[in-house]
């Protein structure tokens, strides 16, 4: 198995400009952590994750100290009063991000991951972005990778895509909100969603595409404020 075939394809993501407060309600209203930075082309110029919004919170007894006094100190320098102080996506972002190919393989992923200490990567073909892979894609990738065989896995893929734009073009619900995998024509459903009747439509959903032989359906329902990337 590859990116492309445990990838979250219907990325949100947001553009440099984007206004710091948005980008929090954005996270909030889709259960997710993080969202790519892109630019007009689809590159991927960085990333803004939950991490880099709470830089934003930072106090010291109860009070936030004085910026230029703390310079002056050398407590603090004009790149983190930037980051910290920020209205914009690319004045808060981690810039230049890692990101992988559609054809990277699972155990690549698990390394970078685990080597850079991240929790999500973009997925790119051409240079611009077409997914994006968290940890939480990658167990449940990893889990069904071994059922998967050879020759069935490029029918697998089909079916997974054909899954997502069912639950896409026809469910109301947003496909980046979960994730499918696919293997021997069994699909798994994961991700957090809003309610019953939304669980009940995305498995219908997977039910009804062909090719699809049983369906597991680990959906759960999302606290308010709790990420999914």
């Amino acid at each position: 198995m590859q990116a492309v075939d445990i990838m979250t394809k219907d990325v949100i993501s947001v553009g440099p400009e984007e206004d710091v407060s948005a980008i929090a309600q954005l996270l909030l209203n889709h259960h997710i952590s993080a969202v790519p930075v892109i630019d007009e082309s689809h590159q991927v110029v960085g990333i803004v994750s939950e991490g880099d919004l709470m830089r934003r919170i930072r106090k010291e007894d109860g009070k936030e100290s004085s910026w230029w006094l703390s310079l002056f100190a050398g407590h603090k320098d004009p790149a983190d009063y930037v980051k910290t102080h920020g209205r914009k996506a690319d004045e808060v972002m981690t810039v230049n991000p890692m990101t992988i190919e559609e054809d990277a393989p699972l155990h690549k992923i698990a390394r970078l991951l685990e080597k850079h200490r991240i929790k999500r990567v973009p997925v790119v073909k051409e240079g611009k972005l077409v997914g994006i892979v968290s940890r939480a894609n990658l167990l449940q990738g990893l889990a069904t990778e071994a059922a998967a065989s050879d020759g069935a896995l490029k029918d697998d893929r089909a079916i997974r895509d054909a899954i997502l734009d069912e639950i896409e073009d026809n469910t109301g619900v947003r496909s980046a909100a979960i994730s499918v995998t696919v293997s021997n024509g069994v699909a798994e459903l994961w991700g957090l969603i809003d309610s019953s009747d939304q669980r009940k439509a995305i498995e219908v959903a997977a039910e009804n595409t062909p090719g699809v032989t049983r369906v597991e359906n680990n959906l759960g329902y999302a606290p308010r404020g709790v990420g999914g990337y």
